[in-house]
């Protein structure tokens, strides 16, 4: 009995000592890491915060640093995310629903899943190579030369993407161009679908984490499963889902290889008047500037560009914590 106890004594204190190495290895990665990135944020804010000046917020870009700014860049980066926000939420937050309410639990249910968790983890140049294809080409069909065109005798543009133009109703707001091409609509559905799987993923835990005596609760009072989603279920889940939302597109709007792929510019001398013009965003700004040779551009205009989106990305946070809080629901 003594061996027994004295081997069951021996086992828990090596077990401590293993968990005690374990969490001093986890503290000093956790330390490094921190360092490394006070290192580059302090880093950053030498370079570039005596550059943060209202030219930067007015100005385009232009061949002489101290009168380049990132003024199409910060107002197509604000449509941009708009626009992903505009679709995401209702596809992302309607699939959620979907498969957390009225989906059967069956093979194709689990596929499904297993597909949408593999998504979030796909990186985003293979996006940006799908936006292209999908949004910015649409496979060319459109082209003077496919098999729509030539079966159906459309008559579209010349060209190698060739296209099509028409206006719903003969108003101008209405217009639709076939393909895409290189515009912001484009560059915003293929942000639509880098998102979408953390999206779905955020708006469904917020679903599930729905307490399901409210749900039995409304159904005893007579009220449809559509009357209990959107009165009930919706409501609590909001704040989870809003915030979910919101994350995804402070992911979306550091992203650069994606809209690189899908053509956006790096020098836009305009602001954009609709979904179909070019544009460019913040991270593609500054990556043009990093890539420039004078010091000016590649130390401190780029590190004031990544201020401002640094800036962006915790307004965006803010919010997401605002809105938890402000729709929060306590029992």
């Amino acid at each position: 009995m003594n061996n027994i106890n004295g081997s069951i004594s021996s086992n828990l204190r090596r077990r401590h000592r293993i968990g005690k190495i374990f969490l001093a290895l986890i503290i000093f990665s956790t330390m490094v890491g921190l360092l490394m990135l006070t290192i580059l944020l302090i880093d950053i804010a030498v370079e570039g915060a005596e550059w943060v000046r209202p030219e930067l917020f007015l100005n385009y870009h232009s061949r002489k640093p101290e009168k380049a700014g990132m003024k199409s860049a910060i107002v197509g980066s604000i449509i941009v995310m708009a626009l992903t926000g505009f679709f995401s939420f209702p596809i992302g937050v309607g699939a959620a629903i979907y498969i957390e309410e009225y989906a059967e639990k069956s093979f194709l249910t689990r596929l499904i899943n297993i597909n949408i968790n593999n998504l979030a983890g796909v990186p985003s140049i293979v996006y940006g190579m799908l936006g292209l294809v999908v949004f910015g080409r649409m496979f060319g069909v459109f082209s003077p030369d496919s098999w729509l065109v030539n079966t159906f005798n459309l008559p579209v543009g010349q060209g190698a993407l060739g296209g099509m133009e028409f206006n719903l109703l003969g108003i101008k707001w209405l217009l639709i161009k076939l393909p895409f091409g290189r515009s912001i609509l484009a560059g915003a559905l293929t942000m639509t679908l880098l998102i979408l799987p953390v999206v779905i993923i955020s708006s469904r835990e917020a679903i599930r984490a729905v307490p399901n005596s409210i749900r039995l609760a409304a159904y005893a009072l007579g009220a449809t499963k559509w009357q209990t989603i959107s009165k009930q279920v919706l409501p609590v889940s909001m704040p989870g889902i809003l915030t979910g939302i919101i994350l995804a597109l402070s992911r979306a709007i550091g992203e650069t290889a994606p809209l690189i792929i899908m053509g956006a510019f790096t020098y836009v001398p305009f602001l954009p008047e609709s979904v179909w013009d070019q544009f460019t965003v913040m991270p593609i700004q500054i990556y043009n500037w990093i890539t420039l040779p004078q010091a000016e551009y590649r130390n401190h205009l780029a590190a004031a560009g990544i201020i401002i989106l640094l800036a962006v990305l915790l307004s965006f946070n803010a919010v997401a914590v605002f809105l938890r809080k402000k729709l929060e629901i306590k029992w």
